[in-house]
């Protein structure tokens, strides 16, 4: 049977990584996160690595020759042409990894491909997928979670919330949502669900 692919989303704060753990471990999923693959694909000697350093400049690199995150977010947070260049050179090196990684994973016979990001409404990302599931979670319990897994201040996750995608877009442009707000058995028997149907669907297809 061909290989699932499924894309996780949602805010800071959801418990996307718990579910990611579960769809690993309990589900056999192979699971890919977009931002780890950003992160690799700025190594030293990368092309991307040195189209950014030729655009940015040296000083986005770090004492130990890799990308200075910190330095190169405070020159694109106030400058949107520079974030849009910055966006250019990295988002289609990340999409050419997770569709090399997909056909990997495909030849190896995985059965479950998911893919975590906090923009899979973008259009790439539809096309790859089978599904985009929308972990949602209240606000409340969200504020709650990074309190204490985090620290964060009262003003430091408004500042987050403000910036981040609204819940409308999120529900919008997903095909799913999994409510993760309560009990984690609650959101696992979702997942199973959620997983089942689309299993019956694309044999039903």
């Amino acid at each position: 049977m061909k290989m699932k692919k499924i894309g996780i989303t949602g805010g800071v704060g959801s418990g996307k990584s718990r579910v990611l753990e579960f769809l690993e471990e309990e589900c056999g999923a192979h699971v890919c996160q977009a931002d780890i693959l950003a992160h690799q694909v700025q190594r030293p000697g990368s092309e991307c690595y040195q189209k950014m350093t030729e655009y940015f400049g040296e000083e986005i690199v770090g004492p130990e020759g890799f990308i200075d995150r910190d330095t190169l977010g405070s020159i694109v947070f106030s400058d949107r042409i520079k974030l849009q260049k910055l966006n250019a050179m990295v988002h289609p090196a990340v999409n050419n990894e997770i569709l090399r990684l997909m056909k990997e994973e495909e030849r190896k016979g995985t059965r479950l491909f998911v893919l975590e990001a906090a923009l899979l409404t973008e259009k790439q990302y539809r096309d790859m997928l089978d599904e985009i599931w929308y972990i949602y979670t209240r606000a409340e319990v969200r504020r709650r979670r990074l309190k204490e897994s985090r620290g964060y201040t009262d003003e430091k996750i408004e500042s987050i919330f403000a910036s981040q995608v609204s819940e409308n877009v999120y529900r919008e442009k997903c095909d799913r949502v999994i409510d993760n707000s309560g009990l984690f058995s609650v959101t696992e028997a979702a997942i199973k669900k959620a997983l089942q149907e689309e299993s019956d669907r694309r044999v039903d297809s």
